[in-house]
């Protein structure tokens, strides 16, 4: 089994930050957020955030926000609860939250709760429990969730539950992983886990892994990096990861490694991108490989930054 080649990783994601004229830099202009946050947050995993300039990123990211509080993919783009949510992590990398006017955020993904708890993307109404997940974890971690409805949001989570106990986007839809991490967090996060099915769940999610030791999203596809994180961050939330094989999936991922020029795709010998290279590295930080930080499954931020946001250092008195 081949080595983590962090170093090659770090020099891709930097590279690739650096070609915003490539044609691969124009297809992703409207998610440039997202690809902020998956770059960023695998430097810090591989202890390389210092290697950015911190200012210019910060300054980036408030120039997306909008009057409304939410942030946009990019510069002039329209708020979406996605982005905002990647603006709010890539600030708390930094620890730099305190920029925000944080009642004009809370106030913005507040604002995207429907009657039936559910979540809005943006202004034009599309329904999705990964907006669930994104308004609590946003709202969390800006110690705004008193903001919204919980016992809704948590009511319409659970309604999306499926007969094989996994979840889907709306009520009625096909259980998917990334469903799955979604509203698993999204009940971890405020305190609601009881209501899964944690053994019935655990087989679904346990069943996604293939020969290859890859983890696929749903039955009968084809296994892809991305779902090292969304199915093991599962299985960690509802402590059942000991129902797969770690030792396969490391192998797997570390197969998807471009080894001359850094980054990782989602299956071996495939072209790579910054979406597969974070979540590889976030998969490896689940599995505790070393040399990679450990990473929280339901923040999806390293947890030493969850810890800064959340534990409060007692100051003794002077």
């Amino acid at each position: 089994m081949g080595e983590l080649v962090a170093d090659k990783h770090v020099r891709y994601i930097l590279a690739v930050e650096k070609k915003k004229d490539s044609f691969e830099a124009l297809l992703m202009e409207h998610l440039r957020m997202n690809g902020a946050y998956w770059g960023l947050t695998t430097l810090d995993l591989l202890g390389k955030l210092g290697t950015v300039d911190e200012d210019e990123v910060i300054s980036w990211i408030m120039e997306c926000q909008h009057d409304s509080g939410g942030f946009g993919g990019n510069v002039g783009h329209d708020p979406h609860i996605l982005y905002t949510l990647s603006a709010v992590q890539v600030l708390a990398l930094f620890d730099k939250i305190h920029m925000l006017d944080i009642d004009r955020v809370a106030s913005y993904i507040a604002g995207l709760q429907n009657e039936d708890g559910s979540f809005s993307g943006d202004i034009w109404g599309e329904v999705d429990t990964r907006f669930s997940y994104i308004a609590i974890s946003a709202l969390s971690l800006l110690h705004q969730l008193d903001r919204i409805n919980v016992e809704k949001a948590v009511n319409y989570i659970v309604s999306c539950r499926n007969l094989d106990g996994g979840f889907g986007c709306t009520p009625g839809g096909e259980s998917h992983a990334g469903q799955i991490f979604c509203c698993v967090a999204a009940l971890a996060i405020t305190g609601s886990l009881h209501h899964v099915d944690v053994d019935l769940l655990g087989w679904w999610l346990c069943e996604r892994q293939v020969k290859s030791g890859g983890l696929n999203g749903r039955p009968e596809k084809l296994p892809d990096v991305c779902y090292s994180w969304w199915v093991l961050s599962s299985l960690i939330l509802i402590d059942r990861v000991h129902w797969i094989d770690k030792k396969k999936l490391v192998r797997f991922i570390l197969d998807c490694q471009d080894l001359e020029n850094g980054g990782i795709s989602d299956r071996p010998d495939d072209a790579v991108d910054v979406f597969h290279t974070y979540f590889g590295v976030a998969g490896l930080s689940l599995l505790e490989y070393p040399g990679v930080k450990p990473i929280d499954p339901a923040y999806a931020l390293p947890v030493e930054v969850v810890n800064r946001i959340f534990i409060v250092k007692h100051q003794p008195n002077s």
